[in-house]
């Protein structure tokens, strides 16, 4: 009866994996850009060298399988704290790589799993909505919790220390990071680039996060563009006090005048002040919160 009902769950969070148990669609990250998102040539995107660095592709153990993820961690450290970074829709790609590798610096554990592995791969699908489509509108929330709950474990027994946990994601990624900081009490911080706070809701997406503010207790910063098109001031603006209502630490600041995706140095939305700000602003948050 145990192995049924763990089957069960498994099929409830992950339906598609269904067709093979044995691996995901996505079992290797590759180097470079994403296709739908290619620099131009009027771009230097940030490349931090690896150097006194370990990284690199890993393998988390999860209910269904094993994910695919980059780690990057200071080289012969043990018990640092770990830092899960979640991508935008473009995947595990060479921006969110390089995330890791500025984190690792800082001498943390960074962990950037690929969530959508079951349902393939955007890294290698050149058009937007193919990806929202094809790939995105398949991915469970209740699932993508359980995920970085692997990724924990998987660090707590690789060299990091899970008491000093922090998690930072950018877009859907920083959706995904207001929810886990709701999911997972053991968060010391989170911080949330552009993700949107409200939306439709369905069975995969059944709550945002303005939906679960008044019972947030982990500090979030949010970091928000003002010119952003996606995500409404207002919505912002209800945030920052449904969080304060609720007795959370978390602070939400917008740039003037900053496009969604503001961070990601490898598009046109870059805006070089706000994204070293910003930066500057989650390293501060993480150290204040005792990571």
């Amino acid at each position: 009866m145990k192995t049924a009902s763990i089957k069960s769950e498994v099929d409830s969070l992950f339906p598609s994996s269904r067709l093979d148990r044995r691996g995901f669609i996505v079992t290797a990250l590759g180097a470079g850009f994403a296709v739908a998102v290619q620099p131009s040539a009027a771009q230097s995107p940030v490349k931090t060298p690896a150097d006194g660095l370990t990284t690199g592709q890993i393998t988390v153990p999860v209910a269904d399988g094993e994910m695919v993820a980059f780690r990057a961690m200071p080289a012969g450290k043990t018990n640092v704290p770990v830092v899960l970074v979640v991508s935008e829709i473009f995947g595990v790609h060479e921006y969110i790589a390089d995330v890791c590798l500025r984190l690792a610096k800082e001498g943390y554990m960074a962990i950037a799993p690929e969530l959508f592995a079951r349902y393939g791969d955007p890294r290698k699908i050149a058009n937007v909505a193919d990806i929202m489509s094809g790939v995105i509108a398949k991915v469970p929330d209740a699932g993508v919790m359980a995920d970085f709950d692997a990724c924990v474990a998987w660090a707590s027994k690789n060299g990091g220390d899970a008491s000093k946990l922090a998690i930072t994601g950018f877009c859907w990624g920083g959706r995904q990071t207001w929810l886990y900081a709701a999911h997972n009490p053991a968060v010391k911080a989170g911080v949330a680039w552009y993700g949107r706070l409200d939306g439709e809701v369905n069975d995969r997406t059944p709550k945002y996060p303005l939906d679960i503010a008044a019972q947030l207790k982990v500090p979030v910063l949010g970091l928000y563009g003002g010119a952003d098109q996606g995500i409404p001031l207002d919505d912002v603006e209800a945030m920052r006090e449904a969080v304060k209502k609720g007795g959370s630490k978390s602070e939400l600041h917008v740039y003037p005048g900053a496009p969604h995706a503001f961070h990601a140095d490898y598009r046109p939305t870059f805006k070089k002040d706000a994204a070293e700000d910003g930066w500057k602003r989650l390293l501060v948050w993480l150290k204040t919160h005792g990571l």
